[in-house]
């Protein structure tokens, strides 16, 4: 009874968006008018809503997720939220496990480097060609949390030191002031430094931390990954850095919203394979603008289910028209 009345109201908060004429950009909160100006993309070049396709593994009894994660080119926390309920240390011969490749853009400007905190990936947006390549990163934890907005790379640098910073020695006194190139230099063989002091994307020593928030507020991402980004990106390349848990995109026919864990729950899943719900109020209201006329088709029961589960993977929650018809939606 409790799930039909907040249906109900889920379904009247995006039918009353588009009655108030959001459905074509008219009328459209600042907020949201800037975020569509902001998805505009330079120079002509037409990149896609969505990337990649999601695929099934099957399990092998020597296999962890942790190993998956790195196989599949994902992240830790990315495939565990995805596959609730399996041991991420032995989750068995023969379970199928669900490898999340696809992925809605963030609501950023498409050009250059894209970094979303919240499904902790990187996005490069490749204007020669209208491709998007897509990278796990770990990210910083809570007391050492990375700036967002806009910034971009303003240098470059292989095999570079790392000069710790103070209040990291003053964390770990035994640290050295500089650490040379090296298997124990934790940026790995590769760096890029942005505009922000002190924040670089790099490699790793330490693979497992990819798809985490163990950080100290730099990106870091598998060493392989960074090899292969490295020489592509020049000096003066733009950064944008968002968090953002709902992401939501028009695809052909279909209408896709994928909704990831926020960074607290991350922690939680990270501890114990669940996290404790909440909600997204305004979740509703931006379904309905972006569906516009398909209001109707949009099956708010899976929407909240969606909401709730927060596995990270796009999901179509458009009804066909014949469906919505018979519903008497």
């Amino acid at each position: 009874m409790v799930r039909a009345r907040i249906t109900r109201r889920w379904f009247c908060t995006g039918l009353a968006a588009v009655a108030a004429g959001t459905a074509m950009g008219q009328g459209m909160p600042q907020a949201l008018a800037k975020a569509k100006a902001a998805m505009a993309e330079p120079d002509g070049v037409i990149y896609p809503g969505k990337i990649g396709d999601m695929r099934y593994y099957t399990a092998k009894a020597e296999d962890t997720l942790v190993d998956l994660a790195r196989t599949f080119n994902l992240g830790f926390t990315e495939l565990v939220a995805a596959n609730p309920g399996v041991d991420p240390w032995i989750p068995g011969a023969g379970t199928r496990i669900l490898l999340p490749l696809g992925h809605l853009l963030p609501d950023a400007p498409r050009r250059g480097l894209v970094l979303n905190l919240v499904d902790q990936r990187l996005y490069y947006f490749r204007a020669r060609d209208g491709i998007v390549e897509s990278f796990p990163i770990g990210t910083g934890r809570d007391a050492w949390d990375t700036p967002l907005g806009a910034t971009k790379v303003v240098r470059k640098k292989r095999n570079p030191y790392w000069y710790v910073p103070k209040s990291i020695r003053k964390e770990d006194p035994d640290l050295p002031k500089v650490v040379p190139p090296g298997p124990n230099n934790p940026l790995g063989k590769f760096a890029l430094y942005l505009g922000w002091p002190g924040y670089l994307i790099h490699g790793t020593n330490n693979p497992w931390g990819v798809g985490r928030r163990v950080s100290h507020g730099c990106i870091r991402l598998y060493p392989e990954d960074i090899k292969r980004l490295f020489p592509r990106i020049p000096v003066g390349t733009p950064v944008t850095v968002v968090s953002q848990e709902i992401k939501i995109a028009r695809f052909g026919s279909e209408l896709l919203i994928e909704v990831h864990a926020s960074p607290s729950q991350t922690d939680e899943i990270e501890a114990n394979g669940k996290f404790t719900p909440s909600e997204l109020p305004e979740l509703p209201y931006r379904i309905a603008s972006v569906a516009g006329r398909d209001v109707n088709r949009i099956d708010w029961n899976l929407v909240k289910r969606t909401a709730r589960e927060r596995r990270g993977v796009p999901v179509n929650i458009l009804r066909s028209r014949a469906e919505a018809a018979s519903s008497g939606s």
